[in-house]
């Protein structure tokens, strides 16, 4: 076979090579673009990851291909009915990280309660005063989780540890889950009125996307903390904006961004005569959130610990020899 690799650390290309052995492996280091892709004209497999676009435009380019393995969960970075179009089947990591991910979304949720990052700049600043740094005992919050799959119910189990309130919504309630959990499945407008804070937990689906948006954060407690470890266009940065000033939201902490993608290539965007309006908008909003006291942005690494990656990285190999031997593994198409 030969197999196209893309978004990989030195570690990742070695195991590949490993398991690989006898197959021909050509290695990029970013993403898969339109600018790259004829390198790759002779590829069977693809595997990619989050920033890798995979579209009409790609798939075009590509005659050879037969399968393409993303290292991720979601998926809504390769179009799918491209890929059917194509005869391209598509498989995914669809269980990694659960508790790696929940995790990672608590301690974005203590860091941002405890004002730690302030805290620390502070002292190391020889700045020992605490004032304006008061939190709130989790015991004495309610916790909105949105989305009760994997890694929502994780998120439910660490709320539960603390003493937390725990409301609920997802499109398909999982009864037992609450009965064993103790906690309530809700409408999300009373989610929104009544949580101090809410952490997002669904994948990206056009009926999910900016499903926290300036109605939504008309609904919310005075206060609000938000959490997004999911995907970024869960959120309208926009309207995020808007609540931060209007105090209707009290901070943020995300892993995740719009267009997070040309976040990283923000240059090569601004230059572009193709770059719309909108896109750039949203590259100056997300520069706002970044120098904000009240919000902390790590670089989506949610699911970047030792035991996720290896448990990623075993399932992508499942899926390629299972395409190799004509029993698919994990496909969404």
């Amino acid at each position: 076979m030969i197999i196209s690799l893309f978004e990989l650390e030195p570690f990742e290309k070695t195991f590949f090579r490993k398991e690989f052995k006898g197959h021909t492996l050509r290695f990029e280091d970013g993403p898969l673009t339109t600018r790259n892709v004829h390198k790759h004209k002779n590829a069977q497999v693809l595997v990619v990851f989050i920033l890798s676009k995979v579209n009409c435009s790609v798939l075009d380019r590509l005659p050879k291909l037969k399968l393409i393995t993303t290292m991720s969960t979601g998926y809504d970075h390769i179009d799918l009915e491209a890929a059917k179009k194509h005869g391209v089947r598509v498989s995914r990591v669809p269980v990694y990280g659960q508790n790696t991910v929940a995790e990672h979304a608590f301690a974005l949720i203590q860091a941002l309660n405890r004002h730690i990052v302030e805290a620390v700049s502070r002292t190391r600043l020889g700045n020992f005063n605490y004032h304006e740094l008061m939190g709130h005992d989790l015991a004495s919050q309610t916790l909105g989780i949105i989305g009760t799959g994997h890694i929502g119910e994780y998120m439910i189990r660490y709320a539960k540890s603390f003493g937390m309130r725990v409301l609920a919504y997802d499109a398909y309630p999982r009864k037992d889950l609450a009965k064993t959990y103790g906690f309530r499945y809700t409408s999300l407008n009373e989610l929104y009125k009544k949580s101090d804070i809410i952490s997002l937990h669904v994948p990206l689906f056009p009926q999910t996307h900016h499903i926290l948006d300036n109605a939504a954060f008309s609904k919310m407690k005075k206060g609000v903390l938000i959490i997004n470890t999911g995907r970024g266009p869960l959120i309208d940065t926009k309207e995020l904006i808007r609540a931060l000033d209007n105090k209707t939201v009290g901070g943020a902490a995300l892993d995740v961004l719009e267009l997070e993608g040309d976040l990283q290539q923000e240059t090569k965007l601004a230059l572009s005569l193709h770059s719309d309006k909108r896109r750039l908008a949203t590259i100056v909003e997300n520069h706002d959130l970044i120098f904000r006291p009240n919000v902390i942005i790590t670089p989506h690494l949610a699911f970047y610990t030792q035991e996720a990656l290896a448990r990623i990285l075993k399932t992508t190999v499942q899926n390629i020899r299972g395409h190799q031997h004509k029993r698919y593994k994990n496909t969404v198409c």
